[in-house]
This record gives C-alpha cells, sequence and structure tokens, in this order.
C-alpha cells in the first residue's frame, strides 16, 4: 500500500515543484538547475561509491560485518536514481543521502527495524588445531576394466 502511495505521490509533488519553481525563475532556469543536479549527483555518487566499495573490501578481507558498508552503497545507488530522475524533490532526497550522517542515521534506524542473525567464522589456524576425529568408512570397487584395442587414444590421457 505504501509503495502506491509513493509512486502517485511523488509525481505529484515533483509535478507542483516544476510548476512552483518554473513560474518563479523561469523554464530554462529550472531546466538547467535539474540538468546540474543531475550532473554533480553523478559524479558525487561515483566518488562516494568507489570510498564505499573500498571500505566493503576492507570489512570483507579483515573479517568485520558487512552490513553497514553494503547498506552505505545500496543507499549511495539509490541516491544516484534519484539524483538522474528529473525533479526536485527527489533531488532533496537523493542529495540528503550523499550526506554521510544522514546515511548513518538510516543505517541505524533500519538496523533497529530489521533482526540480524550473526554468525562466527574460525580461523584456518583455530581449525587445525581441534583433533580430527571424524572417520568416514567406505567400500569401493574398480571398475575401470580393462581397454579394448578397438578404441583410440582419447587425447587426454598418455597411452
Amino acid at each position: 500500500m505504501w509503495l502506491l502511495i509513493a509512486f502517485i505521490a511523488v509525481p505529484m509533488i515533483e509535478i507542483s515543484l516544476f510548476i512552483q519553481v518554473g513560474g518563479a525563475i523561469g523554464v530554462w532556469w529550472t531546466l538547467l538547475i535539474v540538468l546540474t543536479t543531475a550532473i554533480a549527483g553523478s559524479y558525487l555518487v561515483k566518488q562516494q561509491g568507489l570510498r564505499e566499495l573500498g571500505k566493503l573490501q576492507q570489512s570483507f578481507s579483515e573479517l568485520q560485518d558487512p552490513s553497514e558498508p553494503l547498506a552505505n552503497g545500496a543507499m549511495i545507488l539509490f541516491a544516484g536514481a534519484l539524483l538522474l530522475t528529473p525533479g526536485f524533490f527527489t533531488d532533496i532526497v537523493g542529495l540528503s543521502l550523499l550526506i554521510p550522517k544522514v546515511r548513518q542515521a538510516a543505517f541505524v534506524w533500519g538496523r533497529s527495524k530489521i533482526k540480524v542473525a550473526s554468525f562466527t567464522e574460525t580461523s584456518n589456524q583455530q581449525r587445525t588445531q581441534q583433533p580430527n576425529d571424524q572417520v568416514i568408512d567406505g567400500e569401493f570397487q574398480d571398475v575401470t576394466g580393462d581397454k579394448k584395442p578397438t578404441h583410440p587414444p582419447s587425447g587426454w590421457t598418455q597411452h
């Protein structure tokens, strides 16, 4: 239901803002502002996205929780989509998502609403120090059979 309301409300807000701003400053200035926010926003999204990608790689290499860099990356991606969408309301929301404090507040709010299951990873050194007391018992039967002289070499093995 909320998604339907958003799909109806956002275009209505954008249309009313275009009419108000276009009437106040003119059509060409309005279009220039929309184009400028799209260009500047895409530059900022690229810069911040690369920074968050580095943080994500670092969290993986140090075996830390990657949820915050992943969430920041998703919010930056969403901000980029909003900034490329023509309109003042979407530009304001997109630019606000490019502010790290806003993303952090959104992450904290989202984390409080979502129950996250966690796990721990043991290092290879800890695994090798534990005794290997599991025995797997099995039987086998040789099924290779004899090679008939009518079969040419396959090329995959040496004959």
